[in-house]
């Protein structure tokens, strides 16, 4: 296994300086570093054989196709899919979400049917389900929480019942870093037939997914969630759905055959691919998704796992700070807030220190609202982060507290 001064290394911008400081990037939720071989990945895309995928039958064109479609199988085997044509390449989780939401909706719901999330999603996973409910004429449930962030089952358990159509949760909360029961959730779903999105813009860069022993029936994240690029996400869903569901957009390669009186569709995953994707986004991403087999997930979390440790231990020595979403069940993402002090304030405090952190709702509000406040502090790292840096994060929050004082 590599050091940390190895894997460190490996990533170029965590080198920068920001203000004559060293970068302390806690930023991770937002949005990963990435490596050095991803980054030459892309370069290569560009420098030595780009060309658009899958129509052209010149050399440059059959390159870039099969580097595309390896990437696929790159990602089907990360998440182990039954089959590579179950992935389909996307622009985010955002848009993985916004395509289901509506091809969903055409296809199974009428008026008065339910779909049910939970209070921890990010907007991403709120929005385009209402905004289907309103087209559709559906309600929407959502799963309560405790006072510690983790939601509460036997609630969720009442809100199922023969209108409920869908169950989309989030598998890491954005937030609060608090991993939900999801295998919970999609057994008691599927005892009822009723299928499940798992939302794992965050739960991809901090665990092992595996999605046929989490049995869910779609899966969606972001490349630049686990070091990849940006602009490119992934939506898996099982082949019987992703064959009955329409496609949400028309254009290049989604088709089979076009006449001005009727258009049939490409088979799968292309029936979704309307267009020129992000072929060198999806090679990118392949390669993060390598790099991050390479290191090992299991020692990712274990180095997670014990960041997360250090830093809640000395967080909680910090008088007059309150940690949020305090649970056993959590990532190494920390959201608090410093007592009488707006967190924008610190935020830009800890900026000119050189530590990178997140400040506001997260995109989160209704959160944010169940706790009654208008946003946290947020320190999100990731295997590549050190205990020194959390002693940087401390340093600088003791020396906030001091100017406020």
């Amino acid at each position: 296994m590599k050091s940390i001064e190895e894997i460190r290394a490996d990533f170029p911008l965590l080198n920068k300086k920001v203000y004559n400081k060293d970068l302390v990037y806690f930023d991770n939720g937002a949005t990963t570093q990435k490596p050095q071989c991803v980054i030459d990945a892309v370069n290569d895309v560009y420098l030595n054989y780009n060309s658009n995928i899958h129509r052209g039958v010149h050399r440059l064109s059959d390159l870039s196709s099969e580097a595309y479609e390896n990437a696929r199988k790159t990602v089907s085997s990360f998440i182990n899919s039954a089959k590579h044509q179950e992935v389909i390449f996307t622009p985010g989780t955002t848009s993985s979400i916004n395509a289901l939401a509506f091809s969903f909706g055409e296809r199974y719901i009428k008026s008065g049917d339910e779909i049910i999330v939970s209070y921890l999603e990010h907007h991403a996973n709120i929005v385009p389900w209402q905004m289907m409910c309103e087209r559709k004429g559906a309600v929407l449930k959502v799963i309560p929480v405790f006072d510690n962030g983790e939601i509460i089952l036997e609630e969720y358990y009442k809100l199922l019942n023969s209108r409920t159509k869908l169950v989309s949760v989030t598998q890491v909360s954005n937030a609060l870093g608090i991993i939900l029961p999801v295998k919970q959730i999609i057994d008691a779903a599927h005892s009822a037939d009723i299928p499940v999105l798992i939302d794992g813009a965050q739960g991809i860069q901090h665990g092992i997914v595996d999605v046929r022993k989490m049995n869910c029936d779609f899966y969606v994240f972001s490349g630049h969630k686990i070091y990849g690029p940006t602009g490119i996400g992934v939506l898996y869903g099982r082949e019987k759905f992703l064959d009955e569901l329409p496609p949400y957009q028309g254009g290049g390669d989604m088709v089979d055959k076009v006449t001005f009186e009727k258009t049939t569709y490409n088979e799968l995953p292309f029936k979704f691919e309307a267009g020129t994707t992000n072929y060198a986004g999806a090679i990118g991403m392949g390669r993060a998704l390598e790099y991050v087999t390479e290191i090992g997930r299991e020692n990712i979390l274990q180095m997670e796992h014990s960041l997360l440790q250090y830093a809640m231990e000395k967080l909680s020595a910090i008088n007059d700070i309150i940690i949020y979403g305090k649970s056993d069940q959590k990532v190494s993402i920390i959201s608090f807030l410093l007592k009488d002090i707006h967190q924008y304030d610190a935020g830009m405090i800890l900026d000119k220190m050189g530590i990178a952190v997140r400040t506001g709702t997260h995109c989160a509000q209704p959160i944010m609202e169940r706790f009654g406040i208008d946003g946290t502090i947020r320190a999100s790292m990731c295997f590549y982060n050190t205990h020194e840096e959390v002693d940087k994060l401390v340093e600088g929050l003791l020396k906030v507290v001091e100017m406020f004082s």
